[in-house]
């Protein structure tokens, strides 16, 4: 997918299997809009490439020798604005759940089918979520219960009861139509206290606020 401007997305593969790192580089190549900018067959080198090639969307594998997935994700968030999908075998991975607490976009079954793989990363690329709010729900159920209670910045940021009400609906796993008839909004202005949340909070999308949110406790909240 080339953008309105031609733009091309490079992409970064980080996976220790060679195979499957040719499998996707074979996609990439014959796929107009997009460029395989770097590979990468460990955590330590993932982060370091996507450090020196800033490429716009990184594939990592969860499991890598040495340094993981889930490492090189939480080097690659905190220092670029690349942005990270998840290879992984399961679809309840508590790796995945990790990576999503850092600010991932989502994952993908390693056995997904190509289109699949290209409309993920145009996805994120776009600044959105790869990642069904179902899903998120299922990641959040199954693992969000054995981690203790975090601080996170909804404790430091004066937000508006009626944020707090929307961020509540994205930790239900609402979409923006069903927020905004839950709030008596259109689904313009749920749009726009989405971004201002974002802004404030510091994160990604709505799957990232949405475990930070459980993480915190808000849904127990009394407030």
């Amino acid at each position: 997918m080339i953008g309105a401007e031609g733009e091309v997305i490079s992409v970064l593969l980080a996976d220790d299997d060679d195979r499957f790192r040719g499998v996707y580089r074979k996609l990439f190549a014959r796929t107009a809009g997009f460029r395989v900018a770097g590979e990468a067959a460990d955590g330590a080198e993932a982060a370091r490439l996507a450090a020196a090639l800033k490429p716009a969307v990184a594939l990592l594998d969860v499991q890598m020798p040495g340094t993981n997935g889930l490492e090189a994700a939480r080097r690659i968030l905190s220092a670029t604005s690349t942005r990270v999908i998840m290879l992984t075998v399961f679809d309840l991975d508590e790796y995945v759940y990790e990576a999503l607490t850092l600010g991932a976009s989502g994952f993908l079954l390693k056995n997904a089918a190509p289109q699949e793989v290209l409309q993920a990363v145009r996805t994120v690329h776009a600044g959105n979520a790869m990642l069904a709010p179902e899903v998120t729900a299922r990641l959040i159920r199954r693992f969000a219960p054995q981690r203790p209670r975090q601080r996170h910045p909804f404790a430091d940021q004066l937000l508006s009861e009626r944020e707090m009400q929307v961020i509540r609906c994205v930790a239900r796993g609402y979409s923006n139509r069903r927020i905004a008839e839950e709030l008596f909004l259109s689904v313009e202005t749920v749009r726009t206290y989405l971004r201002r949340i974002f802004a404030k909070l510091g994160v990604n999308d709505r799957t990232h606020l949405a475990v930070l949110a459980y993480e915190a406790g808000l849904l127990h909240d009394p407030r």
